[in-house]
């Protein structure tokens, strides 16, 4: 299959080097030093699942070397999607597949802003990974999985075959009944912790340890459910108790990475979780004075990062 992966750091890099290395014709688009390191060695993947090596059939800064893909992959940051797409649809066929795999509620939303809605599937992704140094990538831990499918959520024949190929790059893979719900679960988490997490700057471990933390933490995931049962979403009280699940099973010293980049000061993803949660809110009349609070407390070192570039 001819994949492009646009963006290689943990995401991309990891999946785009998985896909590769089972023998798919796959494009990388990096940029700087991690797009001279592949070009020069190859790219480099560190895995609890044993390490690798590979080196794709083409690493580029520009889509438009590339030849049209079967399946772009994206591994960028949920906020970059609307520009990506722009960037991506002069090089896409009319048959090419487009899995975003970030974080966040609305990614192929966003998607169909620009592409045609034959162009987008729904996606998500749960991995630990990131750039350890140029053309290497580090799994520090997680079962790697891709939880994808049809925006109607059919069993299409591309659908099937697109597991297999997945299969075949030993990437766990599921199709579930509902991707929507899949997709807010993950969104249930992930804006649970990324916000206070930015605010407090300590790991989850310590977060939890407080009461009063705690609580802030339930009752932003609350706010969370409230607005995907309004948007049809059949998000129950079970997924948001499992979410507190994960919360209290991770290990000492686990931050999430929108924490991380707010404290490393680079933009971040804050907008597309508890920002969305507040503006969300807005358009369906309900109240989110929690997660308002995280953004609001959120929102001047965002824009100070914004100016800095991305």
């Amino acid at each position: 299959m001819k994949i492009l992966v646009f963006g290689i750091g943990g995401i991309g890099g990891y999946f785009g080097g998985r896909l590769a290395k089972a023998g798919n014709e796959v494009t990388m688009i990096a940029r700087g030093k991690q797009l001279e390191a592949i070009k020069n060695n190859g790219l480099e993947v560190e895995s609890i699942n044993g390490d690798f090596k590979v080196h794709p059939h083409l690493a580029t800064d520009d889509v438009a070397e590339a030849e049209v893909p079967d399946l772009v992959i994206l591994g960028v940051k949920s906020w970059q999607i609307k520009n990506v797409a722009k960037i991506l649809k002069p090089a896409i066929g009319e048959d090419t597949m487009v899995l975003p795999l970030q974080n966040g509620a609305n990614n192929a939303e966003k998607l169909l802003e620009v592409l045609p809605e034959r162009n987008v599937l729904a996606g998500l992704c749960h991995i630990v990974s990131f750039v350890e140094a140029p053309g290497k990538i580090k799994h520090a831990s997680f079962e790697p999985r891709i939880t994808f499918g049809e925006l109607d959520n059919s069993r299409s024949e591309r659908i099937q075959k697109l597991k297999q190929v997945f299969d075949e790059a030993e990437i766990t893979s599921f199709i579930p009944d509902n991707i929507q719900l899949e997709i807010w679960k993950k969104f249930l988490f992930i804006t649970t912790v990324s916000g206070i997490g930015g605010l407090t700057r300590v790991s989850i471990d310590k977060i939890r340890q407080s009461d009063y933390l705690y609580n802030l933490m339930r009752k932003t995931a609350k706010e969370v459910k409230a607005i995907a049962n309004t948007k049809g979403v059949p998000l129950e009280e079970e997924h948001l108790e499992k979410a507190f699940e994960i919360i209290n099973n991770q290990p000492e010293g686990t931050t999430a990475s929108t924490q991380r980049d707010i404290m490393a000061g680079k933009p971040s993803e804050m907008e597309n979780f508890n920002g969305f949660v507040v503006k969300q809110g807005e358009d369906l009349d309900i109240d989110t004075p929690v997660n308002r609070f995280i953004y609001e407390c959120l929102l001047p070192m965002e824009k100070e990062a914004r100016k800095s570039g991305d």
